[in-house]
């Protein structure tokens, strides 16, 4: 069944669209195009965690790394001795660290949301078919995925 069910009202939408969850139709081979948001599509086809979180992750902790790396580094190369102080000393060192995490965090987020959405390309943008206001529900063949 790889052909597009279309309807033109939300509520005839949702009733088949909930019975095809309930006849055992996978959830991953369901796409469901709206003309606006519909919140009950979210309840009836709730979505997988993005993997998003995991570039930010991994690029906060490569921020806070570099920034202390940097400093401590370049405070050791080229040290300045000022009444006993310690050349290494972790307070002031902080804001160029947290202000690194903020930068590298945020930069590899929006580098792992463009490489996991596919972007940019026109096809991830815009879909083939075109269905104006209507409701749609398209059931794809396992072998597609």
């Amino acid at each position: 069944m790889a052909g597009a069910l279309i309807f033109q009202e939300k509520e005839k939408f949702l009733e088949r669209l909930r019975a095809l969850v309930r006849d055992g139709v996978p959830r991953e081979r369901i796409r469901v195009v709206t003309p606006f948001g519909v919140p009950e599509v979210e309840e009836i086809l709730p979505r997988k965690r993005s993997n998003v979180r995991f570039f930010a992750l991994f690029g906060a902790a490569s921020g806070t790394v570099t920034g202390f790396a940097f400093t401590i580094l370049t405070s050791l190369s080229w040290p300045i001795i000022v009444g006993g102080k310690p050349i290494v000393s972790l307070p002031p060192f902080l804001i160029i660290a947290f202000a690194l995490t903020i930068l590298f965090g945020a930069l590899s987020t929006f580098a792992g949301f463009l490489l996991l959405s596919r972007l940019p390309s026109p096809r991830g943008i815009r879909s083939e078919e075109e269905y104006g206001n209507a409701f749609v529900i398209v059931v794809e063949d396992g072998e597609q995925r």
